[in-house]
């Protein structure tokens, strides 16, 4: 599975910004994608998820503020972000999974960053 992430860049204090995920290759057993992020020195941490049924998930930390969808035609899945803080800082990477659960495991993507900040 190949995953590739677009839509970083530099965005102001609740702000909202977009990401978008676009995955290829063999689809047939990937149950979830989803995204998470890092800061430098700091572990990779879960964002959010969407199943192939749609079941979506996300850290406490975003809720409220992020949403994740996805276009199955395009094989495609967003992240919708608003209210932007400073600490949502990092590169965001696209993961895929086999599983209900992201497990930090599985197919990863390049990652995109995007910065907030006045």
């Amino acid at each position: 599975v190949q995953l590739v992430e677009s839509g970083g860049g530099l965005v102001q204090p609740g702000g909202s910004l977009r990401l978008s995920c676009a995955a290829s290759g063999t689809l047939f057993h990937i149950y979830t994608m989803g995204w998470y992020r890092q800061v430098p020195g700091k572990q990779r941490e879960f964002v959010a998820s969407i199943t192939k049924l749609n079941v979506t998930d996300y850290n406490d930390s975003v809720k409220g503020r992020f949403t994740i969808s996805g276009d199955r035609l395009v094989n495609t899945i967003f992240l919708e972000m608003n209210s932007l803080k400073p600490e949502d800082t990092a590169v965001y990477y696209c993961n895929a999974d086999v599983t209900a659960k992201l497990r930090g495991m599985g197919d990863w993507g390049q990652g995109t960053r995007f910065t907030v900040s006045s």
